[in-house]
């Protein structure tokens, strides 16, 4: 039985005429009494009672018909979904994020998102740069908000698109003896106790602030705390715990009891970027970059 069978059968149960049938499916009438002939013969009943005259639906003819309009409309409805999900316009987006993207970025980026494409179901996983980079690497993610520079092997597999520039600050206790400063430099901070991430969650943002204080400030920063996530940090900061240094956007935390200082010299701009595995991008993993870069006004991949 083909789709062409239940089409012709449906067509003339409409019009009760073979002629406006055929004219309705663009298709001569005796290819059309053809196809009607050969599913009666098939199903071994008949559909029609037709004469010179008339034509009509027999009992077992209206029961087919109307299961073969279910079927038709749930092919229409298959090949609609095959189409949307074609083009990412449904499905599912992975996306992992580094703490701080929630801040200031993902609210806008999501809206927009979402606008475009409300029918995709966005679920989160807030995550360190090392994580998303292995799960990225395996597909376990679609897209990934990170912190470069990667490792040499992730760079291979994965393109990033810079979405956001911003400069390192440094976050005390509202207590502090320097929390009444605008600007502070990094010298000041030697013998400090310091809340920080690990290393091997992601190194390159933990690098460059390693970097700022040996280079600009001559000491090695002294790690009293981890934590993982920077509201965390930030908060482990307001309990007295010890300072930190965090990307700018952090600063948006401001109700937890920490004051943020600007950094003298100023350090370079920490980067943050999307990060798409280079082979089997999804449709709506590609749909989410393309917002992301008309929102962030992000150049060209690299």
């Amino acid at each position: 039985m083909e789709l062409r069978h239940l089409r012709a059968a449906v067509a003339v149960a409409d019009h009760l005429h073979f002629g406006r049938a055929a004219a309705e499916l663009g298709i001569a009438q005796p290819p059309l009494s053809q196809a009607v002939k050969a599913l009666e013969r098939e199903l071994g009943v008949s559909l029609f009672d037709r004469d010179t005259r008339h034509v009509r639906l027999t009992p077992a003819g209206e029961l087919f018909v109307a299961d073969a309009r279910d079927a038709l409309a749930m092919v229409a409805r298959a090949e609609t979904r095959a189409r949307s999900a074609g083009r990412g316009d449904i499905g599912e987006l992975s996306v992992g994020m580094v703490g701080s993207t929630t801040l200031r970025l993902l609210p806008a980026l999501l809206s927009a998102y979402r606008t475009r494409y409300p029918d995709v179901v966005v679920r989160f996983s807030e995550l360190p740069t090392a994580t998303q980079i292995e799960r990225l690497r395996a597909h376990a993610l679609d897209v990934g908000f990170v912190r470069p520079p990667l490792p040499s092997p992730a760079e291979a597999e994965l393109v990033l698109l810079p979405v956001a520039r911003e400069p390192l600050l440094v976050v005390l206790p509202a207590g502090h003896r320097l929390a009444d400063r605008q600007r502070l430099h990094v010298r000041s901070l030697a013998g400090e106790p310091f809340v920080r991430f690990p290393r091997h969650l992601g190194a390159g943002l933990y690098d460059q602030i390693t970097a700022l204080c040996r280079h600009a400030g001559g000491f090695e920063p002294r790690v009293a705390q981890q934590a993982i996530q920077m509201q965390t940090i930030v908060g482990l900061v307001s309990a007295g715990c010890g300072i930190s240094i965090v990307p700018g956007s952090v600063a948006a935390l401001t109700g937890l009891g920490a004051v943020f200082a600007e950094l003298m010299p100023a350090a370079s701009p920490v980067e943050l970027a999307l990060a798409v595995p280079r082979h089997g991008v999804s449709p709506v993993a590609a749909n989410f970059v393309a917002v992301a870069r008309d929102v962030t006004n992000a150049p060209g991949q690299q």
